[in-house]
């Protein structure tokens, strides 16, 4: 058995990001800012990491505040029945060094569907304080029909408000934690 070693996300370092069609002719953007979670890796079993992520769905911002009340009432997130959504890691394929594949379940609003991050390490650094940190991009895509978001308005000339699929992305800086002492 190896020995396990457990990461904290940085949440001033680390960003949680979406983008999304707008009246399918532009993409709007925006951001979770306060995002938080664990990562535990066992030396031994790379492969089986423990990966906990907690995104504050209040913190969204997609730079208009009309449009983020909006996100956050329920007509989308419903904000104050569903605070958070939630990714829990189940398997790593790949090494963690390089590009990678995380598979987990992704809940929003109660609704939980496995998704596969393409994943890659930025590498490990010694920070000016004497820690450890490790940087990773993430993306996948999802539809957000398939966590209840379904609100829309269909378009006089065709089409519909805002699209379906919602392109992710992750960056994220761990920090590693100092290994527990042995009783």
């Amino acid at each position: 058995m190896g020995t396990p070693t457990t990461w904290q996300i940085d949440p001033t370092h680390s960003a949680a990001e979406f983008a999304v069609k707008h009246l399918m002719i532009s993409t709007v953007k925006g951001r979770f800012s306060d995002v938080s979670g664990t990562v535990t890796v066992d030396d031994a079993k790379p492969g089986e990491a423990a990966v906990a992520v907690s995104i504050n769905v209040a913190s969204i911002d997609t730079r208009e505040e009309k449009r983020d009340a909006h996100l956050r009432s329920a007509d989308f997130f419903d904000a104050e029945k569903y605070p958070t959504i939630t990714f829990k890691g189940k398997r790593i394929t790949g090494p963690l060094d390089g590009e990678f594949k995380l598979v987990g379940d992704l809940t929003i609003r109660d609704v939980t569907r496995e998704v596969t991050l393409e994943v890659e390490s930025a590498g490990e650094v010694k920070d000016p304080w004497g820690g450890v940190r490790a940087g990773f991009s993430a993306s996948t895509k999802i539809n957000r029909k398939d966590y209840g978001l379904t609100w829309n308005v269909a378009m006089e000339t065709g089409g519909v408000l805002v699209g379906d699929e919602i392109k992710i992305s992750l960056d994220v800086q761990l920090v590693r934690q100092a290994a527990p002492v042995a009783a």
